[in-house]
């Protein structure tokens, strides 16, 4: 059985996962994403697919507009308010909690007012405005590492300890958060698979999990569909299909949640949830 920690505090509820982790399903309404860019490219289809989200099991759901794929180009904050916020607004209108995934200051206090619960920002919350919205508006908060910038991230990343590094810099930023206003209660951390990292990095890090977790916050793992699953795939002979990639996914999400994980970020939520609810049932204890 894992030691369970509080519930995860948001904008006016609370994520407990002392008998559950909690699923977080994609909704990308960007046109270059990696793998779903361009599938729902008006607002009425991505939040019908953000229900349908919610309807096979996605406890949250993060709505995000600008692309961090590696390489991406960044998008304006009126273009990335432009394809959000009527997807947030109509979401949240719904009951489903909604996290909006920005590092734009602007786009995130917008999302708020639109009724966001959660801010999910892969930057780790390094602006001191971001932090300052998120504290005035005692909103739940995601706190990403990340290496560089999406444009530049994957060029040469190194480290002399992947995961010592990224544990102190989330450690550092947690604290930031909390001197800035944000309750400790309403932050969780995620060690930022993929972004800034070479394919040894990002199993490394699923590999310690353990010293993430030992950080005393809730922690989400978002690994799927990315680059390094497919090339784990392709070694054992495996074609690298968007299917092989949701099996894959789901692996590692598994792995994860028996390591400590409360959260895992998945584009695939029906396989993804019988993964982690075999995991739960592991470490949580069966529940009927």
């Amino acid at each position: 059985m894992r030691p369970t920690r509080g519930p995860w505090r948001l904008r006016d509820r609370a994520l407990a996962f002392d008998a559950s982790s909690a699923v977080m399903g994609i909704v990308n309404v960007t046109p270059d994403s990696f793998s779903d860019g361009g599938r729902h490219p008006t607002p009425a289809a991505a939040i019908d697919h953000g229900l349908r989200l919610v309807e096979r099991g996605a406890a949250i759901v993060d709505v995000g507009g600008e692309s961090s794929r590696p390489g991406a180009a960044p998008v304006t904050t009126a273009e990335e308010l432009r394809r959000v916020l009527p997807v947030v607004e109509g979401l949240a209108a719904t009951g489903a909690v909604v996290s909006i995934d920005t590092a734009k200051p602007d786009v995130a206090a917008a999302a708020i007012d639109a009724g966001a619960q959660i801010v999910n920002d892969i930057t780790g919350l390094t602006s001191p405005r971001m932090r300052q919205v998120c504290a005035r508006a005692g909103v739940g908060v995601v706190i990403m590492h990340m290496r560089g910038e999406p444009a530049t991230m994957q060029e040469h990343p190194t480290y002399d300890d992947v995961v010592g590094e990224v544990a102190t810099f989330l450690a550092r930023q947690a604290e930031v958060a909390v001197a800035a206003g944000i309750a400790p209660e309403r932050i969780v951390v995620d060690p930022g698979i993929g972004f800034g990292k070479t394919f040894a990095h990002n199993l490394l890090l699923l590999g310690e999990l353990d010293r993430i977790v030992a950080l005393g916050f809730p922690v989400l793992v978002g690994l799927s569909r990315k680059g390094f699953l497919g090339a784990i795939l392709e070694a054992a002979g495996m074609e690298p299909t968007i299917s092989n990639r949701d099996v894959a996914s789901a692996a590692g999400a598994a792995a994860a949640i028996l390591a400590g994980a409360d959260i895992v970020r998945t584009h695939d939520v029906v396989t993804t949830r019988a993964a982690t609810t075999v995991a739960d049932a592991i470490v949580r204890g069966w529940n009927r």
